[in-house]
């Protein structure tokens, strides 16, 4: 049976003693109804995954003693960074929990012209934390003990200004560039667009940014699908998957 696994934000201590958060001591009692002497998996971003025994449970808490830890290391040495054309409904849901199950490395939402989704203020914010619960919420199913972040949303105009390490790259299926002929690299950021794409204007400042286009077959893809398909195809190409 697998063992349930929680995030938790604070540094754990061998034999240590501690109450887990209130919402992971819901899921662990009310949801999933473990037992004290039950077993469960504890990580917080640093690579290395808790072993932890129940202790206690009550209506509102779950205390927990860390018995083991060990090195847990299972990220891949291609570090991809996905900035996303942010779309509507669950897409943008999918998009994030898929890509951290495939390995990205950290996660930037887009506004573009013909994003759709109005997010400004508060609504921004919540969104904002919501995305990552989403992305810690992948990292305890897939076994991922690296969180990776969820950068703050902003404008494609202002993300191409930025300075960055290592290949950008865009999908157009209209260029005869695979994956397999970019140059290997390290680090690649994956500019996707929302549904409906980039408008012309925004097609012409990708190039003039210096992003490089790649296609991954003729066929249009959905934004979804094209974030997941070229996260695939890099990391088979470059990463730890293949």
């Amino acid at each position: 049976m697998r063992i349930p696994r929680f995030y938790q934000t604070q540094t754990f201590a061998l034999n240590g003693v501690f109450q887990l958060s209130d919402e992971a001591s819901h899921h662990a009692s009310r949801v999933l109804r473990l037992p004290v002497g039950a077993t469960i998996e504890l990580f917080n971003g640093d690579n290395r995954a808790y072993t932890a025994e129940i202790t206690a449970v009550s209506k509102k808490s779950v205390d927990v003693k860390i018995t083991a830890e060990r090195e847990a290391n299972v990220e891949s040495d291609l570090k991809i960074h996905l900035a996303q054309g942010i779309s509507k409904g669950d897409r943008m849901d999918f998009v994030l929990q898929k890509s951290v199950e495939l390995g990205v490395h950290e996660i930037t939402p887009l506004f573009t012209k013909r994003c759709n989704v109005k997010l400004s203020g508060d609504r921004l914010e919540k969104k904002q934390e919501q995305w990552q619960k989403i992305v810690i919420s992948a990292c305890e199913q897939s076994g991922r003990n690296f969180v990776p972040k969820v950068l703050p949303a902003m404008k494609l105009t202002d993300w191409l200004a930025a300075e960055r390490n290592g290949i950008t790259v865009t999908l157009d299926p209209h260029v005869k560039t695979p994956f397999s002929g970019l140059a290997e690299a390290n680090e690649y950021h994956l500019l996707i667009g929302p549904e409906g794409g980039f408008s012309e204007q925004e097609v012409l400042a990708t190039a003039a940014a210096g992003c490089h286009p790649v296609q991954l077959g003729p066929r249009i893809l959905r934004t979804e699908t094209a974030a997941l398909a070229a996260i695939t195809a890099l990391q088979c190409h470059f990463g730890d998957l293949g």
